[in-house]
């Protein structure tokens, strides 16, 4: 699948290439800002350097809206997984350049028609913890501060004019979606109660589901993550002071806690999940060596398991919107991870949809009231909509 996606992005590239020429492709690039004034704070990545971030003006009608999107790229939960990051961008700003801005990012309308000319920022995941932890490991001079980098990256924003922001949206896609969910009323509280705030959660729906071998793989990865990089102190109190903290990493257990209006937007096959969690490596000579990669692979057995995992997503996805009435839902049945940072999934013509509206007119009827968003797709195989990237 990897391979797949990066073979679909590259021929969207191309498609830019020829429709705009080289202008339209750089116009996407957006140079690194350093918060240099964070590190006095301790707000520093994981190697002790600085967070950084992205920002695109807005201009007319969006100049006074802001958009800031939080990164994703997994977690470390251990000195190793942990050391690994600090020599690549997700663990050290010294690796980080310039960016694309594509899809709900993208500053293009016919690719993004509702937020393209509002201020769009990108903050960069340099933590490890969904943007959450707090502590600094002496031995190994690793410093788990995201819940501080969170804090000194939306002062500089305050400070940039977000503070008068008219509507303002966070987001985040897979780890970022995790951090959009845990941060959204803390963004919701920046702000003065006549702006419009509202929250996107895109792959972030992570289950606390029993794997193929009888396990809860991902619920060990997500206590290591809390435990190693101090996160329990920073995650809601309306779900540690009922359960155990690492389970209130999962926001299956802390979403209907949230106040502020919040978008979900999944797959109900998520292949990161079906990868890394469902079918983890730990199995990949087994039976599930060819599904777990590639769900034209799967017997009936397999896949009879995953539509398990489809009934589960589609019930926390109910009783989440159900949990309030200003929240909406797109849960389709494709197999990938990410919709709305992906240009092929975003918008366009034949599209992912659900009863004819796709990822980007859905957000966009929820964040402007045009309509109540509760999309629920039929299970595997009955959508035709999703052959812009097969696995």
């Amino acid at each position: 699948m990897k391979f797949l996606l990066r073979i679909g992005f590259l021929a969207l590239i191309s498609t830019w290439w020829v429709d705009g020429g080289m202008g339209a492709f750089t116009d996407l690039m957006v140079d690194l800002t350093l918060v240099k004034s964070a590190v006095a704070k301790g707000a520093v990545c994981l190697d002790g350097s600085p967070p950084g971030y992205h920002i695109q003006r807005g201009f007319g009608s969006g100049a006074n809206n802001w958009l800031v999107d939080l990164e994703g790229g997994g977690w470390c939960s251990d000195k190793w997984s942990c050391q690994y990051r600090i020599k690549t961008p997700l663990g050290s700003s010294k690796y980080m350049e310039k960016i694309f801005f594509p899809a709900i990012l993208s500053n293009r309308s016919e690719e993004n028609p509702d937020f393209y000319n509002w201020n769009r920022v990108r903050v960069r995941y340099c933590d490890g913890a969904s943007f959450a932890g707090e502590g600094y490991n002496k031995e190994l001079g690793l410093y788990f501060r995201g819940q501080r980098i969170w804090s000194a990256v939306m002062e500089e924003l305050m400070g940039l004019g977000m503070s008068s922001a008219k509507q303002a949206l966070l987001s985040g896609c897979s780890a970022g979606g995790v951090a959009s969910a845990l941060h959204c009323d803390n963004f919701r509280a920046l702000f003065r109660p006549q702006t419009i705030v509202k929250c996107h959660v895109d792959a972030g729906l992570f289950l606390d589901y029993v794997d193929v071998s009888g396990q809860r793989g991902l619920r060990s990865v997500f206590d290591s993550v809390v435990t190693f990089q101090g996160v329990a102190q920073n995650l809601p109190e309306s779900c540690t002071s009922r359960m155990n903290a690492s389970l209130c990493f999962f926001p299956e257990n802390f979403l209907n806690g949230i106040k502020t209006p919040m978008f979900l937007l999944n797959t109900a096959y998520d292949t990161w999940q079906i990868e890394n969690s469902l079918a983890p490596v730990s199995v990949k000579d087994g039976p599930w060596k060819f599904c777990r990669l590639n769900y034209t692979k799967c017997d009936s057995s397999q896949m009879e398991f995953l539509q398990g995992f489809r009934k589960r997503m589609i019930t926390v996805a109910e009783s989440f919107y159900q949990s309030k009435a200003t929240n909406g839902v797109f849960i389709n049945s494709c197999f990938t991870h990410g919709q709305s940072v992906l240009p092929g999934t975003w918008h366009g013509k034949d599209y992912p949809s659900i009863e004819n509206k796709g990822v980007a007119q859905s957000v966009g009827d929820w964040y402007f009231n045009r309509s109540k968003v509760k999309l629920i797709d039929c299970p595997y195989p009955c959508d035709t909509t999703c052959h812009n990237y097969v696995s």
